[in-house]
């Protein structure tokens, strides 16, 4: 059984490389970052907070959220 949890501190996702948008700013204050796991799961943490809680997601999960946000499927409605 896997001990890789949502919610679980991004500090016990021991090994893993956490990676920054090149879209980040140059002080990287305002991002997310994300680590691919192994078995395919992919792990989202705040930059601000890395000893925060990590949201786990499967791969699966994650190329939808990605293709929504390439869709513009999370723009801000309009007012």
């Amino acid at each position: 059984m896997s001990t890789i949890r949502n919610g679980m501190h991004a500090t016990d996702l021991i090994g893993v490389t956490w990676v920054k948008s090149k879209h980040s700013g140059p002080t990287g204050g305002n991002c997310v970052e994300v680590a691919f796991l192994t078995g395919g799961d992919v792990a989202l943490r705040n930059s601000r907070h890395p000893e925060g809680p990590a949201l786990i997601f499967t791969g699966a999960e994650w190329r939808a959220f990605l293709g929504g946000a390439a869709d513009g499927d999370f723009a801000p409605a309009p007012r």
